[in-house]
């Protein structure tokens, strides 16, 4: 399952997916980019918004992420 990241609202970011659509409180995984190291960022499900979209909580600052991002 790959979702596309399309809007961050600082600790809050909403990703698109295409077809499954994943499960309130399921875990999410990503890898941003911080002082030159690839680091895993965890996105927490909180609401399924529709339209194949889920708002997610980011479990550790989001500052780096971009819309567009899988």
């Amino acid at each position: 399952m790959n979702g596309v990241i399309s809007q961050i609202m600082g600790p809050v970011v909403d990703v698109d997916f295409d077809g499954y659509l994943p499960a309130i409180n399921e875990a999410l995984e990503t890898s941003i980019e911080r002082n030159g190291v690839n680091e895993r960022l965890v996105l927490e499900v909180a609401f399924q918004l529709g339209d194949s979209r889920v708002r997610t909580i980011a479990m550790d600052m989001s500052e780096g992420l971009v819309r567009g991002q899988e």
